[in-house]
């Protein structure tokens, strides 16, 4: 098979991963239908523009519908209910109306709202992107720890700060130099990666970028795929409360591939 043919299809299979992901950004009820968030309190109170009395404890949230009609997991809530999450994990939604009250833990619980009329994903007009070059198709070596370390890292909101376990690290070689970058399990049983870079605050969002990798093969082999490098929420939407990259994986050159600033950013 020709470079040229590789090449072609590198850049349609990249183009197909691009316009799912678009596809993702775009639900109705995704992350930028986000509207507002609101922190819980030890005691019951409203909030703007949403029904029913919320609070938590130390160790949970809770929602008095007050007559209102609310659902969760499509059974409804009829009377107080309690929701105990994991800190830093996965949350869980109610339905009320036309929008979802996201419930989450972030040390304490917070209350996200997701209205699919919401500006942001009304205006949404996709993700810049630098244009797809296999040359940032990089290949690495996994090492796992002896045993997998919870690491604490910040946030983007002030004095946040979240618990992820790193199962190991990731080695690759750029430009002749060796770089070493700490992994956290992925959301689909490979590896997550959070780093910033050289373009981080200049074409591309200062924060913060995630890099999603598969599986390590039998001997440790990774892919490292920058030109899919992907923003996280909070660089399309301020109600969120993404992590920041852990110690180490703030690398030294420009990864000038995969997602640049949103459009919703600039300016």
């Amino acid at each position: 098979m020709s470079a040229s043919v590789r090449s072609g299809e590198f850049v349609q299979r990249w183009r197909d991963w691009r316009e799912q992901r678009e596809r993702d950004l775009a639900d109705p009820y995704g992350w930028l239908a986000l509207v507002s968030l609101d922190w819980l309190e030890d005691n019951p109170r409203e909030y703007p523009g949403l029904p029913g009395r919320w609070w938590q404890d130390k160790d949970a949230a809770y929602l008095d519908p007050q007559g209102a009609e609310f659902s969760h997991e499509d059974e409804p809530v009829t009377g107080v209910r309690r929701f105990e999450l994991v800190n830093s994990g996965a949350g869980t939604r109610v339905r009320t109306g036309d929008v979802e009250v996201e419930i989450a833990r972030r040390t304490g619980y917070l209350i996200r709202v997701h209205d699919p009329k919401a500006p942001v994903l009304r205006d949404f007009r996709g993700v810049p992107a630098y244009e797809p070059d296999p040359s940032w198709v990089l290949t690495g070596r996994f090492e796992p720890f002896d045993e997998p370390r919870p690491t604490t890292v910040g946030a983007v909101v002030e004095g946040l700060s979240h618990v992820y376990t790193a199962p190991g690290l990731v080695r690759f070689t750029h430009d002749g130099t060796e770089y070493t970058l700490t992994a956290f399990n992925g959301h689909d049983g490979g590896l997550s990666i959070l780093f910033t870079d050289a373009t981080s605050g200049v074409t591309t969002y200062g924060a913060n970028r995630s890099l999603a990798v598969d599986t390590p093969a039998e001997d440790g082999s990774v892919v490292l795929d920058f030109t899919r490098a992907r923003n996280l929420p909070c660089a399309f939407t301020d109600f969120a409360t993404c992590p920041l990259p852990p110690e180490g994986n703030r690398l030294p050159f420009a990864v000038e591939a995969g997602e640049k600033l949103p459009y919703e950013r600039q300016g």
